[in-house]
């Protein structure tokens, strides 16, 4: 088991520090994997994942030059990127398309596309109207990077970016998003 959470770690994959044990932070790089090789993101690793990590599957950023955080909103990956260098990769649930009401109006549940910055931050719990953030970095409006308990495989969220609430707090602990961070979501 180690082994695994040290080729995940070694291709970028955040999982936390390796401890031997497939727990949920471990499940999530493996979806993280999964869907950066065009595989359904089902967190076990089949033949189809283990050749996939064999060959070193990695996501590829769109971005040539600078610091910023990409959302490709096709794998529902998060990746922080340094000079078109993809340094790690969340798994992440983004916009779920789904119709929602909230304040007596009618929406659809989508991550908004675009270049952003993180413009503030709240190092804490805040309770919303669409749910609760932990530790949110927001990039626009009330849309936000945030911890969660639940980060399924695929999009479930009303628009923000979810991570876990361990690599969240990973996140913050090393300053990986600071405000004016650029975002870019597509």
């Amino acid at each position: 088991m180690r082994t695994l959470q040290q080729r995940l770690s070694t291709l970028g994959y955040w999982l936390g520090p390796p401890d031997g044990v497939f727990g949920a932070l471990t499940q999530q790089a493996v979806y993280a994997v999964q869907k950066a090789a065009s595989l359904v993101p089902d967190g076990v690793v089949g033949p189809r994942t283990s050749l996939a990590l064999a060959r070193g599957v990695r996501p590829r950023p769109r971005s040539t030059a600078g610091y910023l955080v990409e959302i490709n909103l096709r794998t529902d990956l998060l990746m922080i990127v340094r000079n078109a260098k993809v340094l790690v990769t969340f798994n992440t649930s983004t916009g779920g398309g789904y119709s929602y009401v909230s304040d007596g109006a009618r929406a659809i549940a989508t991550t908004p596309r675009g270049v952003f910055r993180i413009l503030r931050q709240v190092n804490g719990l805040v309770i919303a109207p669409l749910g609760e953030l932990w530790r949110p970095k927001y990039f626009v409006g009330g849309y936000a990077i945030h911890g969660s308990a639940s980060v399924p495989p695929v999009p479930v969220s009303h628009g923000c970016v979810r991570l876990t609430n361990q690599a969240i707090d990973w996140v913050w602990a090393s300053n990986r998003m600071p405000i004016g961070t650029k975002v870019w979501i597509y």
